[in-house]
């Protein structure tokens, strides 16, 4: 497949200086199959040969910063973390035509990514998009996953999920220079300021935006839409086929994909044991992650 020819920007890298909480260097990899010449950023901390990785994958409208409190939980028990930013976030590269965006062309670079770095052993850590995209990479090749940790997401399987994602849809295709740092500021008022200017990073403006106006638009909500047969193969071997083990923590307080929402999901997943309700978590619970990182850890037997 040859690569796409399109424009595409980069975030400057002072954007990126005095990060709270995250002093970690950068990865990057710029000719995955298929991706050739776009340039993606991933973290990759802890011993690079660790018995056990953590793939850590963020969702809308987030990058790998999301993880800064579950990742040196997961290093400091001796395990491997890598934490990649899609297309259009973070400091991967950020095509610029809106219509780049789709279902197959984030999954297929994240099925590349894991094939290139031949992760092994992968707890699958996954939020939001990263579990909309994530969930559907074990069934692939299920021998390189061992454990799932599961917070704050599900499969498009072509139904809407609640009444508040179509709320975040339509106010997010009302706002095409959609206000990252306001918007997680809204909706996780325990971050700092610094914080917040963190998540906003990425984004210096609108042209930068194209990923994070696509996401809400291409959750396969209708039976039409891309990625709708491949999210229903994936909660099929979910049911089925999944012999790893499962650990769910759940934000009590995400209006979008909230415990009512999560507990559908736990009883897709063969074996999921009830959820770690962690009571005044928003949508991205990641924002309390360390206590949710230890007891997955205890539950896996990794700690």
């Amino acid at each position: 497949m040859a690569a796409p020819a399109m424009e595409t920007l980069r975030t400057p890298e002072d954007r990126f200086e005095n990060l709270p909480d995250f002093p970690y260097q950068p990865n990057y990899i710029d000719d995955l199959p298929g991706y050739e010449g776009l340039r993606a950023h991933y973290l990759d901390e802890g011993p690079a040969d660790a018995d056990n990785v953590f793939l850590c994958l963020h969702g809308e409208p987030t990058w790998s910063f999301l993880y800064r409190k579950m990742l040196p939980v997961f290093v400091a028990a001796g395990h491997r973390v890598v934490a990649p930013d899609f297309f259009g976030f973070g400091k991967s590269d950020k095509p610029v035509d809106d219509a780049v965006y789709t279902f197959d062309f984030h999954r297929g670079y994240l099925l590349a990514f894991i094939e290139r770095m031949d992760l092994k052993n992968v707890t699958l850590v996954v939020q939001d998009w990263g579990g909309l995209l994530g969930l559907t990479l074990p069934m692939e090749a299920p021998e390189r996953y061992k454990n799932l940790l599961i917070m704050n997401t599900g499969l498009g399987v072509g139904t809407p999920p609640s009444q508040g994602f179509l709320d975040w849809k339509a106010y997010a295709a009302a706002n095409p220079d959609l206000d990252v740092a306001g918007l997680m500021q809204r909706t996780t008022p325990v971050l700092t300021e610094a914080e917040v200017a963190a998540y906003g990073a990425p984004f210096p403006d609108q042209r930068h935006k194209a990923g994070v106006r696509r996401f809400p638009e291409i959750v396969p909500i209708t039976p039409d839409m891309g990625g709708v047969e491949t999210s229903k193969k994936a909660a099929a071997f979910w049911a089925n086929d999944w012999t790893g083990q499962s650990f769910m923590a759940v934000g009590m307080e995400d209006p979008v994909l909230g415990p009512d929402i999560m507990e559908k999901m736990r009883q897709t997943i063969k074996g999921c044991p009830e959820f770690m309700p962690i009571k005044d978590g928003g949508h991205f619970v990641q924002e309390w992650g360390g206590p949710i990182a230890q007891a997955a850890l205890k539950h896996f037997g990794l700690d």
